[in-house]
């Protein structure tokens, strides 16, 4: 990693990535390239590659502006989305700043090497300072803070920061969906104009674009060069590709803000949230760098992650001790190391019209209060956990008759409910305490070591009271300090991000959960592309994955139980399913997935994720590789009705080539369908080498539509293999 500097350029790298900026004639950073490590430069080398990369004008630099910004304006003659959208009553709409001073950012465990930037415009008297940095696993994270020096306010109406991409660049990605049919790919063209993004729901949203990603045509998990971004902020947001008609193509994105949202009073400052900017080869390195770069924060979950127990799909409402203690037995019986109560234990909520925003035990229901089911859990050596949702309120509540005025209004109306409920306005001081207040009650009277923080409805016409000017922004930095303060507060607290499933998933709220609900739908075939493009952006350690009933709730599709658990084993494992009604020969088999799970638990929680692009889309080849390659698992499943029968040799994707490997079937030995046939080496594995068993694959028994084979690779101790004329490496390496 390097911070290589002259005065009118700078090089920084780290991670395999290389981000060359120039700041020439006093002027805003300006991306000069970006992607692939670029190796040591010498100051003459940067002067050459900066001299490289100025073209012609043409007839005028509108048409062909000379260098475009991080944070582009009309002044340096963009004439794309501006970077600085708002004025001072309609005046200083068109900022124009000049560079005052760079400064290098100190590395820590997560930043490998950054600048930052500091811009002045004296005329319009508006400060900038940009950030600029790279992680140690090539990330590049962009930040920028506008303040106010004028007498008068200043309104901000937008602040973007912007990367571009190459012309080769020519095919966009992001993600789409909805209530239980989250992470949906989506591919179109680069054409001219702007393909935006923006979720105005206070919160990225079920349909959020997650990664939005501009590649070499028709780039794949394995293959093709990509360049992509992530907005880190868990309320309204914009994310969006553009390209003009001059040739230059940009990614960017920030918060998206609402009308009179922000407004700097003299002195004042508004900071836009991070963007994470992503570059590499394939969605599997890009799905690296992020995980990289998750796991190398000093908050990330070290301990292993408990499999866990959700009560929702089991008992949904009918909160009665003893049927809960018999769920919590089955539950230990099966291996689970967490049991978390799920909606319905508090005061009058019996169903989802009524209660919320009235966090009090409902001694109607728990005379004892919820200690005689903690003190259970707890003899059954399991953690116990919790439901909330304390953005949320219903009229019927005894919070919302007390104090109507905490609920976000616009025009004088609450606006439309949706189930049942409404948005409590954090951003209100009171509303504040009372909730915060209330939850460390709960915290402090009992041993809960887990919140599910759910968010059920979309934040929108979110007018602060009295005056009713929008609470977006001020209500997400709220839920960020009350997240805070519960774990300062609480040592040792998990927070999981659940909203109404995998709504609220973003890099913003992960700097304070350790958790995030993908979905609530747990249809383990809508699973299989849900988690999968969930963990392009997050660790399988932080991603939710459930065991449910034979039926699932949200499709009311059957699956049998292997295929459901081999699903469910590739995340942070959970049960959603009414255990006490299953026979013990079904409790049985329960047992040996989760011990399954416990057994790769260690490489799945720490290794890289790999994902094969199979020709047949049927087949879909999902694994994890051990950092050092000494050991991988597979999975490879059909989806669908295969074109081939059976499905022929299968590629496995991210070992070492020139390792040898012995590759043997995992899961339990029930799990096959009666009379499948099976390959010659099933029973008693093969060791190839990592080339010949990508190159050439294995042959896989035959497969019906919704099943899973899980093989597991493992090193053949320190010999290695010199295949095509290649060096030989080490077993074990980076």
């Amino acid at each position: 990693m390097s911070d290589q500097a002259r005065p009118d350029v700078v090089h920084l790298t780290a991670g395999g990535v290389s981000l060359v900026l120039e700041t020439s004639e006093d002027r805003l950073p300006s991306v000069v390239y970006w992607g692939a490590a670029l190796g040591d430069l010498t100051a003459s080398d940067l002067g050459e590659l900066l001299r490289s990369s100025h073209g012609p004008f043409g007839n005028t630099r509108f048409d062909v502006p000379e260098r475009v910004s991080v944070l582009p304006t009309p002044a340096e003659a963009w004439i794309g989305r501006p970077g600085i959208t708002g004025s001072r009553a309609g005046r200083d709409f068109s900022p124009s700043f000049t560079l005052a001073g760079s400064h290098p950012v100190a590395g820590d465990e997560v930043t490998a090497v950054g600048r930052r930037f500091d811009a002045v415009d004296e005329v319009a008297a508006l400060e900038l300072s940009i950030e600029i940095a790279l992680t140690h696993s090539g990330l590049v994270q962009l930040r920028s803070t506008l303040t106010n020096r004028g007498a008068q306010e200043y309104q901000v109406d937008g602040l973007v920061m912007t990367l571009p991409v190459p012309t080769r660049a020519n095919e966009l990605f992001d993600l789409t969906g909805r209530h239980a049919r989250e992470r949906v790919p989506q591919r179109a063209p680069f054409g001219v104009g702007i393909h935006s993004r923006e979720s105005r729901q206070g919160r990225p949203g079920l349909d959020s674009s997650f990664l939005l990603a501009a590649g070499t045509q028709g780039f794949g998990w394995e293959t093709g060069q990509i360049w992509g971004l992530h907005v880190g902020w868990s309320g309204n947001q914009v994310a969006y590709a553009e390209r003009l008609y001059n040739g230059h193509r940009v990614l960017g994105a920030g918060e998206l803000l609402l009308p009179g949202e922000i407004r700097l009073a003299t002195g004042e400052s508004y900071t836009s949230p991070v963007i994470h900017a992503v570059a590499g080869t394939g969605l599997n390195e890009v799905a690296q760098r992020f995980h990289r770069y998750l796991r190398s924060r000093p908050q990330h979950p070290v301990a292993p992650r408990p499999v866990l127990a959700n009560t929702w799909e089991a008992v949904y409402f009918d909160h009665d001790l003893d049927r809960l203690i018999a769920l919590a037995e089955r539950a230990a019986e099966a291996g689970v190391e967490r049991f978390v109560l799920d909606d319905g234990w508090f005061l009058h909520r019996r169903n989802d019209t009524a209660g919320l925003g009235d966090w009090i035990v409902d001694p109607a229901v728990w005379p004892n209060g919820l200690k005689p089911l903690i003190d259970k859990v707890d003899e059954l050596g399991m953690q116990f956990g919790l439901w909330v949702e304390p953005e949320m309120i219903n009229l019927d509540s005894d919070l919302a008759r007390e104090h109507p005025e905490w609920i976000f209004r616009a025009g004088g109306r609450a606006g439309l409910p949706s189930r049942q409920q409404y948005v409590l306005d954090l951003g209100h001081p009171e509303a504040y305490a009372t909730i915060a207040g209330r939850l460390h009650a709960l915290l402090d009277e009992y041993d809960i070591r887990y919140l599910k923080w759910d968010h059920n409805r979309m934040v929108v016409e979110a007018g602060h009271g009295p005056e009713g000017a929008p609470g977006v922004h001020e209500h997400t930095r709220a839920v960020y300090r009350l997240m805070d303060e519960l774990r300062e507060r609480h040592a040792g607290l998990e927070i999981e991000s659940c909203a109404g499933g995998g709504g609220r998933i973003d890099l913003g709220i992960l700097d304070r959960t350790d958790r995030v609900w993908a979905s609530d739908c747990i249809d383990a075939l809508e699973r299989q592309q849900i988690q999968r493009y969930t963990q392009l952006l997050l660790p399988p350690e932080l991603v939710g994955t459930h065991l449910g009933d034979a039926e699932a709730h949200t499709t009311r599709r059957r699956h049998h139980l292997a295929f459901r658990a081999a699903t469910a084993i590739w995340g942070h494992m959970g049960i959603e399913w009414d255990l006490t009604a299953t026979s013990p020969g079904k409790r049985a088999e329960v047992r040996r997935w989760v011990d399954l799970h416990k057994d790769l638990r260690p490489l799945l929680h720490t290794g890289d994720v790999v994902v094969g692009d199979h020709p047949d889309p049927a087949f879909w080849v999902n694994g994890v590789v051990a950092t050092d390659r000494s050991e991988a698992v597979f999975g490879i499943t059909c989806v669908a009705r295969p074109d081939t029968f059976p499905p022929g040799r299968i590629a496995l994707p991210g070992l070492d080539p020139d390792t040898r490997y012995t590759v043997t079937p995992v899961a339990p030995a029930d799990h096959l369908p009666g009379g499948t046939q099976l390959p010659a080496w099933w029973d008693t594995g093969v060791t190839l080498t990592g080339h010949v068993l990508h190159e050439v694959g294995l042959q896989m028994p035959a497969m019906f539509p919704d099943f899973t084979h899980i093989v597991r690779a493992r090193a053949v101790g320190d010999e290695t293999v010199d295949h095509g004329g290649r060096p030989a490496s080490p077993a074990t390496k980076e």
